[in-house]
Formats: C-alpha cells, sequence, structure tokens
C-alpha cells in the first residue's frame, strides 16, 4: 500500500480550508484519511502541523505533496504563512549614500589597525 501526506479540502464553496492528512493514494482527494496530522487555512494564514507524526510517516515511507513540503519547511524555519522577507529598495542616492558610508567605515578601520600596528612596534 502506497501512502502519501497531502491535503483533504473542508469548508464550503468560496470558503475553503485543508486538513494535511495521510492517505492512500488511491483514495480520492476528499476520502477517508488514515490520519489528520495538521491544518492549512489560506485565507486567515492559519497553518499547523503536528512534526511528530510527520516525522513519523516520512520514517515510515509516506511521500508528501509538494504543497505539504512547502509548509513543512516553512514550520521548520519559524515562519508564518503571509511572512515574506522584503528587501529595502532604495533610490539612486541613498545607495550612493550608503556606499560612502562603507567606504567611510572601512577607511576608519584600516586607519585604527595602522595606528595599532604603529604603537605595537
Amino acid at each position: 500500500m502506497s501512502v502519501k501526506i497531502r491535503l483533504k479540502r473542508t469548508g464550503t464553496r468560496n470558503n475553503h480550508c485543508f486538513r494535511i492528512v495521510v492517505m492512500d493514494v488511491r483514495c480520492s482527494r476528499d476520502g477517508k484519511a488514515i490520519e489528520e496530522i495538521g491544518l492549512y487555512d489560506p485565507r486567515h494564514k492559519n497553518e499547523n502541523i503536528d512534526m511528530e507524526r510527520y516525522a513519523y510517516w516520512r520514517q515510515v515511507g509516506a511521500q508528501p505533496s509538494e504543497t505539504v513540503e512547502l509548509i513543512v519547511k516553512r514550520a521548520e524555519e519559524g515562519r508564518k504563512l503571509g511572512e515574506k522577507a522584503k528587501s529595502p529598495r532604495l533610490n539612486k542616492k541613498a545607495k550612493a549614500r550608503l556606499e560612502e558610508e562603507k567606504k567611510a567605515a572601512e577607511k576608519a578601520a584600516a586607519e585604527v589597525a595602522g595606528a595599532a600596528d604603529a604603537s605595537a612596534k
């Protein structure tokens, strides 16, 4: 018997929610599950999964779907569903100012290192 860890759709039309379940491959999407190990609600940005049970089923040989793998990866990293790492967008003047500050800091560090070498001699 081949087993998969995948999503099972629940909820009403236009208000869906998913359960993370362990199922036989031959079962339908919303069929009877072997075990429910988590919840995924994209509308309310809520997701939780029992990592111990996930690890057990992986060890036994269950294969996760792509979406479940992404959910588990986020859970392991400690990120939430809606969080994205945004890099600051800088205009040309701000970029130039940052580069000047870096050069000044490097120059000051070189001067301090040079003064320390001179005083050590």
